[in-house]
């Protein structure tokens, strides 16, 4: 079974529900063990996380992924190729880049101077602020010299992210009858006037090297329970990903100081950020030009990103994934061909770094950061 069989065999699993991903799981397990592999498994937060490795003696490389999904139509677990697209719910989040991996972590068994590590985890696309399978994972010690995480890159490395702070804000007005609506204060229209307030703020208009601006975005809002009443509660969750060096802390105080909202935070994490020039990096990008694949970039990727979780420990990490588009999207697709060169890319990474570790002398001393444990 090749990565194109595999991600089609993991994409037919609608593992937008913890029952699908209880057997989307298992399947991985199987198949894993199927290839010589011993897996650790565990539970966190009541959904499966797998740890398996290569036997060899050198620095840790982690391949880390998740098996599930955003929810999609019944037809969207159905794969189907047209052309070079593979199309389907997750093949470009991220089931066609986790095949890859876990081909190339089979193609690398038997190399003895990288250990390749791979973790699998099932809460990537959660919304809870609740305890992380990555960060669980990493916090015991199952982290690494270095981390790819196999989000859609379009086989560009991405170096940095943006950082997240998703609010749910409860807007307050003053309730009346429809038909006397100048003698209520109408609390979805002022929600709209809170929102574009927000877009209008200082911090809205930052860049940075990789990025032009934060982005906002208004996911939901809810407000009025009657046509004849002017609502006087509105909820809206809005969606800020801001740039590297902006304070979260300080945004959130700019939008605590609007009149008559209450602020909650749904969900946040760190903005990614690796140097341009870490040897890990190089090693990477080197990897996709000895396979020819042209053009490839260092980036910044405008969604969050699990590599903080391992950067967060001090562990360099990037982003790296085959091309393709439409995620989270009715025409969801990864390219086939990518895909092959994905895993190329891979498997020649981890041989790079075997090659130098094993070629390292006192003056040139081998690429080891952080020998976790």
């Amino acid at each position: 079974m090749d990565e194109h069989d595999l991600a089609k065999r993991l994409m037919a699993y609608d593992t937008s529900t913890p029952a699908g991903i209880t057997t989307g799981v298992s399947f991985i397990k199987g198949w894993l063990e199927s290839n010589g592999f011993e897996i650790e498994e565990m539970e966190v937060a009541g959904l499966p996380v797998l740890i398996t490795s290569t036997q060899g003696n050198g620095p840790i490389i982690v391949f880390h992924g998740h098996i599930d999904v955003v929810p999609g139509k019944p037809g969207q677990f159905k794969p189907r190729v047209e052309g070079d697209e593979l199309i389907g719910r997750g093949a470009y989040d991220m089931k066609a880049a986790l095949a890859a991996m876990m081909c190339a972590l089979r193609d690398l068994r038997d190399e003895q101077g990288v250990e390749v590590r791979f973790l699998c985890v099932a809460d990537e696309e959660s919304e809870s602020m609740g305890i992380r399978g990555t960060d669980v994972l990493v916090e015991r010690g199952y982290g690494g010299d270095f981390a790819i995480t196999g989000e859609p890159t379009n086989l560009h490395v991405g170096v940095q992210a943006k950082g997240v702070l998703a609010l749910r804000l409860s807007v307050s007005g003053t309730a009346a009858h429809g038909s006397t609506p100048w003698l209520g204060d109408n609390a979805v229209l002022k929600a709209a006037d809170v929102f574009r307030r927000i877009e209008g703020m200082e911090f809205a208009r930052a860049s940075s090297d990789f990025f032009d601006r934060p982005s906002i975005n208004l996911g939901r809002i809810e407000g009025g329970d009657a046509i004849n009443k002017v609502p006087d509660t509105c909820i809206m969750e809005v969606d800020i990903r801001y740039v590297p060096g902006q304070d979260p802390e300080a945004i959130l105080a700019d939008i605590k100081a609007i009149d008559d909202i209450a602020v909650e935070v749904v969900f946040e994490r760190e903005p990614a950020y690796v140097a341009n020039d870490n040897e890990f990096v190089a090693a990477l990008h080197q990897s996709l030009a000895d396979c020819g694949v042209d053009g490839a970039q260092l980036v910044g990727r405008d969604g969050s990103s699990e590599a903080t979780a391992f950067l967060g420990q001090g562990i360099p990490a990037v982003e790296f994934g085959p091309v393709g588009a439409g995620h989270h999207g009715p025409h969801e697709y990864v390219s086939l061909r990518s895909l092959a060169d994905y895993r190329r890319a891979l498997v020649g990474f981890a041989k790079r770094i075997a090659a130098q570790n094993g070629e390292s002398n006192e003056e040139d001393p081998p690429i080891r950061h952080i020998r976790a444990v």
